[in-house]
């Protein structure tokens, strides 16, 4: 269970926090107001409902806290805005409202503080929690220091952290100092620098605050075993020789999922409960639910029907739990009765049975095909301890791999896992990956990268297909020059790699999560840009970039790279055709000097081109689909049954596609309705329907505006006319 947490945030709200200072953009407030959302939405996002957050205005325009400290002058303008309560979407849609410079600078911090003791105390008893106070402010009012030592023995009591930033403070630890600091706010600093000196506070300037949440706040988790049971070498069933250890098996690394999106609906006072065949999606819960105001989630409903001639609609709705599996057997499906179940299932126990040992080096790193998880001893068995650590070490002495038979779960399928020793200063363990079945390998053969094989067998070393010594080389100096080892940096403590497994983050998880906060307090302002340190590792290094432009040069030189020209999208009517890199027109070469006049029924496809590419006008391009569309007309009427159907359609596909690049879509269309026609008037001979399901079934059907701007037919009206009902 998660730990309980109560934190109380005091922001200064004072006239003086909607000013801009030092070149910023943003006042005071919004600039501060930058960590206390990231704070408040990354709490919010947890969904804890052990973690408590209040929030305190100081420098209001009017007074509302604690009863028991209203009469007193030194608790004046200061505004309890939420009390210690689990925070969500309406209260940070309430505080975003709240907070807001107010019109005066009168207010104490000292009290505020004060203030928000007596709130954690209140909530938490001398229950065990952990307890924060944070404070925001700039300093610009002044503070009652005369009890200092009291609050921050009282702090040190109760357990609680106080956390002072304030806008524009200096430190000398982070190297900023305002030089143009009136004498009463320094004061403030130095009051508040000593109370937290006092209680063991953090004390800090929010410019420090600010620049470390461009660091991505990286989620700790808690592992949880996936296998407890017996490691075993031999049978301990049979044999008392047999090796039997008490073992745990947890993750050791885990892809993390970006956060997911689910379905839900914005209501609008109707009533949205849907119905419908197949899935169904209705609403859950009535009013704002607890999805927040206005929203409610979609819950997923499935339905079974089968074919009945006399249920309504030819559809009859059966019972999920009158359906039956079946196992498809070629066409068939074989139908097993649920008694016989047991028939299909292995009956197997929770066990990591060792079957087998191999060498290190005979071990190839390809066949591992899982996530690696870590098998430990049991954390309370010292005699397994002690068991498991001679197991490993004699794995790792004699350079080998365990092969295991891995059960997790009574009745669950076997896996095939290896064990590798992992021996460290303060752990040792084995590392588990599972491993493939026969059934899992696909085995495929590639043609040697090294030489040819010529067909008499012979074996050529030397050949334009194949990398010479200067390419070679050429090659190996470009990729050893891309060695990032190279850059790495100067510390204090040493030197740090470039791109560190630690400074490197998911760009889409992290994006995803900042910009889910963003919206969650502002509705309609622009993202934030991505922050650097998501994308810094995203390019290789400029430096280096520049370090290889000459290899990559001579590596250009050595291979002999020659840029090709970009294909043409579409072949319009008025361009010019493209040049040969070589200069020799082979089509201009095979082509006739006059091309036909009419498409022949043998060659149609070619002889149909050739008049595309001599077509001067729309009415050539019209000209040349007609006589296509009576080939096409002759494929039908005269296909010995449905031989001639597809030589209709490829016909068909290629009208389709020359249309298209020519920008005359109103061609093809005219040439296939005139099909739909003899079809319908019985011109292409009887019981030629089924050709027409065809086109149907194929990417051949009208040309609509969705396909093709240039088109005049609206993607509704393009369905009605591939149906034979229309006209």
């Amino acid at each position: 269970m998660a730990e309980k947490e109560a934190t109380v945030y005091i922001i200064d709200v004072g006239s003086s926090m909607g000013e801009i200072h030092h070149d910023r953009t943003q006042s005071d407030l919004d600039w501060a107001m930058q960590y206390v959302w990231d704070k408040i939405t990354a709490a919010v996002a947890t969904d804890r409902k052990t973690l408590f957050m209040g929030v305190i205005g100081l420098r209001t325009d009017g007074t509302d806290h604690l009863d028991n400290l209203s009469a007193d002058d030194g608790y004046q303008n200061i505004t309890i805005f939420q009390p210690l309560t689990q925070t969500k979407m309406p209260e940070i849609r309430k505080l975003t409202e709240d907070l807001h410079p107010s019109r005066t600078n009168e207010g104490d911090a000292i009290s505020a503080i004060v203030i928000a003791i007596e709130m954690i105390t209140a909530h938490c008893k001398r229950l065990k929690y952990k307890r924060n106070i944070t404070l925001v402010t700039n300093g610009t009012s002044g503070v009652y220091a005369d009890d200092l030592d009291e609050i921050a023995n009282k702090l040190k009591d109760d357990g609680i952290e106080l956390v002072v930033l304030g806008v524009d403070f200096d430190d000398p630890e982070y190297g900023f100092k305002d030089e143009g600091k009136k004498g009463e706010k320094a004061k403030v600093e130095q009051s508040l620098r000593s109370l937290c000196d006092a209680c063991d506070g953090v004390y800090g300037t929010m410019a420090q605050a600010i620049s470390e949440m461009a660091v991505p706040r990286v989620k700790s988790v808690r592992p949880v075993p996936s296998f407890k049971g017996w490691l075993t070498l031999g049978d301990p069933d049979k044999y008392d020789s047999a090796m039997v250890i008490d073992v745990e098996r947890y993750p050791r690394v885990m892809v993390a999922p970006a956060p997911r999106a689910s379905q839900h609906v914005i209501k609008t006072g109707i009533d949205l409960d849907a119905t419908q065949t197949g899935e169904s999606a209705t609403l859950e819960g009535e009013g704002t639910g607890s999805l927040g105001e206005g929203i409610s989630a979609i819950k997923q409903a499935r339905s079974y029907q089968v074919e009945d001639n006399e249920a309504p609609g030819g559809k009859r709705d059966v019972d999920k739990d009158d359906l039956a599996k079946g196992y498809e057997y070629g066409r068939t499906a074989v139908h097993i009765d649920e008694s016989d179940m047991n028939i299909v299932k292995l009956e197997t126990k929770a066990r990591l049975d060792v079957i087998g040992f191999v060498a290190q080096e005979q071990f190839e790193r390809h066949l591992g095909m899982s996530r690696s998880n870590v098998i430990i001893a049991t954390r309370i068995s010292e005699k397994a301890a002690m068991a498991i650590s001679a197991f490993i070490h004699a794995l790792f002495e004699t350079s080998s791999y365990a092969i295991a038979r891995l059960v997790p779960k009574d009745g669950k399928d076997p896996h095939l896992v290896a064990l590798a020793p992992s021996i460290e200063s303060d752990y040792e363990c084995l590392l588990e990956v599972e491993l493939p079945f026969n059934e899992d390998i696909r085995t495929y053969r590639f043609p040697p990268l090294d030489k040819i094989v010529t067909v008499s067998g012979k074996n050529v070393v030397q050949h334009r297909y194949l990398p010479n010594d200067e390419l070679m080389k050429s090659m190996s100096d470009y990729v050893d020059a891309m060695d990032l080892s190279t850059l790495a940096s100067k510390t204090e403590d040493g030197e740090q790699e470039y791109a560190a497994l630690e400074d490197t983050y998911s760009p889409m998880i992290h994006r995803i999560k900042q910009l889910i906060a963003w919206r969650a307090v502002h509705d309609s302002e622009p993202a934030p840009p991505l922050p650097e340190n998501l994308i810094r590792y995203s390019a290789p290094p400029k430096e280096l970039v520049k370090a290889v432009e000459r290899k990559l040069e001579d590596l250009v030189v050595a291979a002999s790279v020659k840029k090709v020209p970009p294909k043409s999208k579409a072949r319009k009517r008025a361009r010019s055709p493209e040049k040969p890199l070589s200069g020799l027109d082979v089509s201009s070469l095979l082509s006739t000097t006059h091309p036909p006049r009419k498409i022949s029924r043998e060659n149609a496809i070619p002889e149909f081109k050739q008049l595309l590419r001599t077509a001067g006008g729309a009415a050539d391009i019209h000209s040349a689909c007609q006589q296509l569309g009576l080939v096409i007309a002759s494929y039908v009427k005269h296909s010995l049954g449905n031989a001639g159907y597809e030589r209709a359609i490829e016909a068909l596909r290629v009208c389709r596609e020359e249309a298209i690049e020519l920008e005359e879509p109103g061609a093809y269309n005219a040439m296939l309705l005139e099909l739909k026609r003899k079809l319908l008037d019985g011109e292409l001979g009887e019981e030629r329907r089924e050709w027409w399901w065809r086109v149907r079934m194929n990417p051949v059907g009208v040309i609509d505006k969705k396909v093709s701007e240039f088109s005049e037919v609206e993607v509704e009206e393009g369905r009605k006319l591939m149906t034979l009902s229309g006209p």
